[in-house]
C-alpha cells in the first residue's frame, strides 16, 4: 500500500434547524398562545484518532465531509432533534492546518485526541421562546444558523520508535525486513524506500515500531531528493540508527553519515542531538569489517554506540536489537 502522508479536505457541519411559528388551536382551550418548537443544532464534523489507521489514505478518494441539519421546531413546543455529529476518523500522528491560512488547529498524536473541525450551526427558536408578558403571541422565529465550511490540509508524521536513516542503498530497506515482518521494496539502486515503512520488531518479549525512512541526499532539507518528505517522519522518533553502507572507503562512510548528520541539523536542530546509533552494514562482504573501523576510528564514536552487522546473513543483527532495547530505556545523552 502507498503511504500518503498529506492530504485536504473540506467539512462542513450541519445548519441549524428552524424555529417553528404555531398557536395552540384546541378545543377545550380558552386561550391559545404560541408553541412553536426550537429547532435542532446541525451536527459537528470532528476529527478523532483512530488507532487502526495508519496512512491518510481514505482522504485520498473522498474529500469532502458534510455533517446533517438540525430538524425543524414543529408545533406543541416540540423541538426538533439534534443531528448527530460526523466522526472522521485520523491516524496518530496527523497535524490538522486551515488550508488557507497555514494555521495549525490541533496536534492528534495519541487515541482519543479529537479537534471539532466545523461546529454545528445552532438551532432557531420557535415562536413560543419569544413569548414575554408584554408579547403574548410572538409571530416571529429564528431561521437556525448556518453551519461552518473549512478547507483543512491533514498532514501525518509518523510515529515511530526508532528511525533509520542513512544514505540512499544504505541498506535500511534489507535491515527491516530482517528484524520485523515489514517488507519494503528492495532494489540495488537509490531511493528504493520512496514512503516511509513501519516494522513492529518483537525482541525478548518486548516491542519497537521502527520506520525505515527514505534515503537522504545532500541538500534534503531544502526539498532536495526526498526532502521534507523524508525529514518530517524523522521528528517523531524517540532515536535513530545511522545504517552506513561498510563497503565503501573509510573517508566515504565518514562522509555519508556527515552528510545525513548535516541535513538533519539543518531542517531541525534537536533532530541531530537525538540520540543515535551507528549500524555498519554488508559485513558479509569483503574488505567491509576493516574499512568501518577506520570510518569509527575516524570518527571516534563511543564503543557503545556501534554495531557491525549484515542485514542480508544476519551477523551481529540480535546485538543490535539488544542495543536498540537498551538504548530506548536509557535514552542515552551521549549519543553521537
Amino acid at each position: 500500500m502507498h503511504f500518503i502522508d498529506e492530504a485536504t479536505i473540506t467539512v462542513r457541519s450541519g445548519d441549524g434547524g428552524r424555529g417553528c411559528v404555531s398557536f395552540r388551536r384546541e378545543k377545550f382551550v380558552p386561550r391559545g398562545g404560541p408553541d412553536g418548537g426550537d429547532g435542532g443544532n446541525g451536527g459537528s464534523v470532528i476529527l478523532r484518532v483512530s488507532p487502526h489507521l495508519s496512512t491518510l489514505l481514505d482522504f485520498k478518494y473522498k474529500k469532502i465531509f458534510k455533517a446533517k441539519r438540525g430538524q425543524h421546531g414543529m408545533g406543541k413546543k416540540m423541538h426538533g432533534k439534534n443531528a448527530p455529529d460526523l466522526l472522521i476518523a485520523v491516524p496518530p500522528g496527523t497535524i490538522v492546518h486551515n488550508a488557507d491560512t497555514g494555521e495549525i488547529l490541533a496536534d492528534l498524536t495519541k487515541e482519543g485526541d479529537a479537534l471539532i473541525a466545523a461546529g454545528g450551526g445552532r438551532g432557531g427558536r420557535g415562536n413560543a421562546s419569544f413569548a414575554s408578558a408584554t408579547n403574548q403571541a410572538p409571530d416571529r422565529a429564528d431561521p437556525g444558523r448556518p453551519g461552518e465550511e473549512r478547507r483543512l490540509r491533514l498532514e501525518l508524521k509518523l510515529i515511530a520508535h526508532i528511525g533509520l536513516v542513512g544514505l540512499p542503498n544504505a541498506g535500511k530497506s534489507t535491515l527491516l525486513s530482517r528484524i520485523s515482518r515489514a517488507r519494503p521494496k528492495i532494489a540495488d539502486y537509490p531511493f528504493t524506500t520512496l514512503s516511509p515503512v513501519l516494522g513492529v520488531v518483537a525482541h525478548r518479549d518486548e516491542e519497537l515500531v521502527v520506520a525505515d525512512l527514505p534515503g537522504l541526499i545532500e541538500g534534503a532539507h531544502r526539498g532536495a531528493g526526498l526532502g521534507h518528505r523524508f525529514l518530517r517522519h524523522a521528528e517523531r522518533t524517540e532515536g535513530l540508527v545511522h545504517v552506513l553502507d561498510a563497503t565503501l572507503p573509510p573517508e566515504k562512510i565518514e562522509e555519508a553519515y556527515r552528510t545525513v548528520r548535516e541535513e538533519l541539523e539543518r531542517f531541525r536542530p534537536e533532530l541531530s542531538e537525538r540520540p543515535a546509533l551507528i549500524a555498519l552494514n554488508k559485513m558479509d562482504l569483503p574488505g567491509a569489517r576493516e574499512s568501518a573501523e577506520k570510518a569509527v576510528a575516524r570518527l571516534n564514536f563511543p564503543a557503545w554506540s556501534v554495531y557491525y552487522i549484515s542485514a542480508v546473513t544476519g551477523e551481529g543483527i540480535t546485538a543490535l536489537l539488544d542495543g536498540l532495547l537498551a538504548f530506548r530505556k536509557k535514552r542515552a545523552p551521549d549519543a553521537p
